[in-house]
């Protein structure tokens, strides 16, 4: 029987996101609020008598960060196998969440479980794959700085929940970096305090600098952000470069309400809690036909 190992990639929200100019090494450092949430792209991984990797059903790019997971893992395993890997999307791409680093997260650990490495060279690993790799390996809430590859760890901030909306766009992230720094770096428009989950109120200002860079690119971010206001009465964010929005909420019954009160066309939405960690091992093993 083959082994399948199976997991969780949770997705990214930046609470806060505080750019600072273009550094000599060409990236701009920042310092991020972080957030992992119940929003969950699914893998599986097991031993194959060839390397294969699909993803949808559909074969996938060995450029895709998970796949290189599994190469740069592999390469430090007690064991060289041939793998297959399968993902199963449900993170929209190219919207902020940073699906693809936590589905790179989680295939490291994976990898690390079937093939044989050291739990100690993980972070090593995600560092190599990433500025977000690192984050969603260890998840929950979590300062960020440098290029986000920076991690602190921080408790969790209580009960809340988020809806998130995503418009019909996608954005380019060094195309919003290259904005912001022609626009001359703005800032971001902060959360009132009154808006913010109280634990979360020392985390003050919550902002994201590169919204108004994404807004001057994609116009439709700032109508959809201005429409998802005025719909929810509270004010509505953005995480990372764009687009998806989000807006703090009681619980995720609530969150689920304003969900659906969203206008149409919108890439994807959900209604999401706060999780403690960056992927998640499916418990159990199962059992497959060699």
């Amino acid at each position: 029987m083959a082994e399948h190992l199976a997991a969780e990639a949770f997705a990214k929200v930046n609470l806060g996101l505080v750019v600072d100019s273009r550094g000599s090494d060409g990236y701009h450092p920042l310092v991020s609020l972080a957030q992992s949430v119940s929003w969950a792209d699914h893998l599986t991984l097991s031993h194959g008598d060839q390397d294969a990797f699909t993803a949808g059903g559909m074969d996938a790019d060995d450029n895709n960060l998970a796949w290189q997971a599994v190469m740069a893992a592999r390469a430090v395993a007690s064991s060289a196998g041939r793998v297959v890997l399968n993902l199963e999307k449900s993170i929209p791409a190219a919207a902020g969440l940073g699906g693809g680093s936590a589905d790179a997260a989680a295939t490291l650990g994976l990898t690390a479980e079937l093939l044989g490495v050291a739990p100690g060279d993980l972070p090593v690993l995600a560092l190599e794959l990433g500025a977000d790799v690192p984050f969603c390996l260890a998840g929950g809430l979590a300062v960020l700085e440098g290029r986000g590859e920076k991690v602190s760890a921080r408790p969790a901030a209580g009960t809340f929940a988020l809806a998130i909306v995503v418009p019909p766009v996608e954005l380019s992230t060094p195309a919003v970096y290259s904005r912001w720094d022609e626009m001359g770096e703005p800032t971001g428009i902060a959360v009132s305090a009154s808006h913010i989950p109280p634990g979360l109120r020392p985390f003050q200002p919550l902002r994201n600098d590169l919204q108004p860079a994404a807004e001057a690119l994609a116009p439709e971010v700032a109508e959809w952000r201005d429409e998802l206001a005025t719909r929810w009465q509270r004010p509505v964010a953005m995480t990372g470069s764009g687009p998806a929005l989000f807006a703090y909420f009681v619980d995720q019954e609530e969150a689920a309400s304003a969900v659906e009160d969203r206008p149409d066309r919108a890439r994807a939405a959900r209604a999401v809690v706060p999780v403690s960690q960056g992927w998640r091992r499916v418990p159990g093993t199962l059992a497959g036909p060699e």
